[in-house]
This record gives structure tokens, sequence and C-alpha cells, in this order.
């Protein structure tokens, strides 16, 4: 099983010649795009942006995109834009790439959400990013946030708003993120517009096969976060009898039987699923070994074994109890 992304991957060492020391350019254009630009579906392999600080954001994100990468996945929620803008612009300038070689998504945080806020919302992105219009725009959640900071499940008037930032250029795409399959079935009943894509917590602890197929009958693509499963601290420590994904006992056999990492074989595995996966980090070289998954080849047995691996059915993200609001419901994991 070989995996690629649609876009070539192109190698750091390249691009090292071509940056002249000019300031990056943070201010965006005022052109609106035509569309379709050259990037017409969204990337496979993809960097992701969550937890991503301190002082080396913006190299992160730019050494990401020098070493290959065609898909950022933001977040207004992750308070870090504006370093990943700059990270963006950088990266741009020393590849010679342009903005539509690249497939950039962020997303509507809860405090946004009604029928006007939306609007507002994406023009601050946009600012911060240093761009003038979104590959994806996901609603982040299905929970509407209060002034007083009291959640309430509401996604209809805020999806409907989301519409508009269409024919308004600010986003090619629209999606949604971490919707049960009652909310989803539910949007898709009351809007002729469906979602391009849902980004849902996905990794060989939380498979979700039956959920996929269902994205797959409807034809929405899907994105896969936490790829790693719990190798991010914020998750805090994996539950008792859990091996640590990357430390897995079967994953260190096929990677070592395929000449991958276990990391790799993880991100191979998602791919080949036919869903985009975001892994993220601010370490150069773990950069480069997770983009190094799309040279990893599984065979059907190591496919097989990975599978087994579901049994676990464990979601390392569900703020409900904290939000005092019910999420996921009727999916693995909760």
């Amino acid at each position: 099983m070989r995996l690629t992304t649609g876009v070539l991957p192109l190698a750091a060492s390249a691009f090292a010649l071509q940056h002249d020391g000019a300031q990056i350019p943070l201010e965006p254009s005022t052109a609106i795009p035509s569309w379709p630009l050259t990037l017409d579906t969204i990337p496979l392999l993809g960097f992701g942006t969550w937890n991503l600080k301190g002082d080396n954001v913006s190299e992160a994100v730019s050494w990401a995109i020098q070493t290959g990468y065609r898909h950022i996945d933001c977040a207004a929620a992750y308070g870090n834009e504006k370093e990943v803008g700059k990270g963006i612009a950088d990266g741009l300038l020393k590849t010679g790439l342009k903005r539509e070689d690249l497939w950039i998504t962020s997303k509507l945080w809860n405090d946004h959400h009604g029928t006007t806020a939306p609007q507002s919302a994406i023009d601050t992105t946009l600012r911060n990013l240093g761009l003038t219009y979104l590959d994806l725009y996901h609603m982040h959640w299905p929970v509407s946030q209060s002034l007083l900071h009291k959640n309430t499940i509401e996604y209809l008037p805020t999806w409907s708003s989301m519409v508009l930032l269409l024919s308004h250029a600010k986003t090619r795409h629209i999606g949604v993120s971490n919707f049960s399959p009652p909310q989803l079935r539910d949007l898709l009943a009351h809007s002729p517009h469906k979602p391009y894509a849902h980004q849902m917590e996905l990794h060989p602890y939380l498979q979700q096969t039956d959920w996929l197929a269902f994205h797959e009958e409807h034809g929405i693509k899907v994105t896969a976060y936490s790829p790693l499963a719990g190798s991010n601290p914020t998750y805090g420590d994996y539950p008792e009898g859990l091996e640590p994904l990357l430390n897995s006992t079967v994953l260190r056999s096929i990677a070592a039987k395929r000449g991958c990492t276990p990391a790799q074989v993880a991100l191979a595995w998602g791919m080949g699923r036919g869903t985009s996966v975001i892994p993220k980090s601010q370490h150069p070289e773990r950069i480069e070994e997770d983009f190094g998954s799309l040279e990893c080849e599984l065979e059907a047995g190591d496919v097989e074994r990975i599978s087994e691996l579901g049994v676990a059915h464990h979601r390392f993200n569900n703020p409900s109890e904290d939000w005092k609001v019910e999420l996921y419901e009727g999916l693995e994991g909760v």
C-alpha cells in the first residue's frame, strides 16, 4: 500500500539557498482569489498547530513547509495564529511557493457562533494568518459559548452563516468538527450545503470504522486529529493497561519489518483509510520523521494487526463534563 498526498514531496534542502534575507511579507493581498486553485482536494498529510507555543512556532511551521507539507491545520482557539501566519509567510518565501500551493484550514471557536459572528471571526483569523482566504473553515464544536461562558448545543444557525462565507470568498470550503451522528444527520437534513470535511479524533485506539463509512457514503472527507493517540501531554497519562501508542508492541513490530518508525506506521495507517492526518511537532527531526510516513508502505497483514488495537475504544478528548453538554452521542469511547 503506497500512500501519497497528491502533491509532490519537496526536499527542504532544495530551498535553503532561495532565502535572500528579505523581510517576511505579513500584510495580506487585497486581491480576491480565483477558483479553482492548484490544490483541489485536501492533502492526506497535514501539519497540525495545536499546542504549538514558545519561541519557535513560526520556525516550526516554516520548516514543515520547507520539508514538503502542503496542508497546515490551524484554529483560533489555539491562540497562535499570528505566529503560524509568520511561519506560513516565511515558508512560502524560502520555498518560492505561492499561497495557492498550500491548503490552509482554520476553525470557528464556540464564542463566535450565531448568525453574524462567524464573519468577524474569519476576518480576524485571516488577518492573524496574513491571508485573504482559507481552503477550509470548520465549526470547531457543535457548541455555542455565551459571554458568561455557558455552553449549549447549537449549530444550525451558525452553519447557515458559515455558508455565506463561501459567497464572500473568505473560504473555499466549510466543514465541521467533533459532531455526533445525530448532530451530523440533523445538519444534513436541514441544509442543502453539506460539510466538505469532518475533523475528529481518530487513531488505532479509536478507529470508528462505522462512522467513517457513513462519511464515505455521504461524500464527506474526514481529517483525523490526534492521529498518534495520546502522545500530546495535554491529555495526561494513558489509562492503566493501555500501551502508549508509539511504544505499542504491535506498531513497533510492524515498524521494524517495514523500515519505518512507529509514528510513521500510525500515520500511514490513517492515510491508508482515506483520512487526512495532522501530526504536529516543534522539533525539526520529528517534523521530518512524520513527513516520511508518505514512504511507509504497509501490507494487508499489518493493517489487520492494527485493526485489532481498536478494541480499546479509547477517546482522549472529551470536554463534555467540563462544558456540561452531551458530546459524541452514539460514538466509541464515550
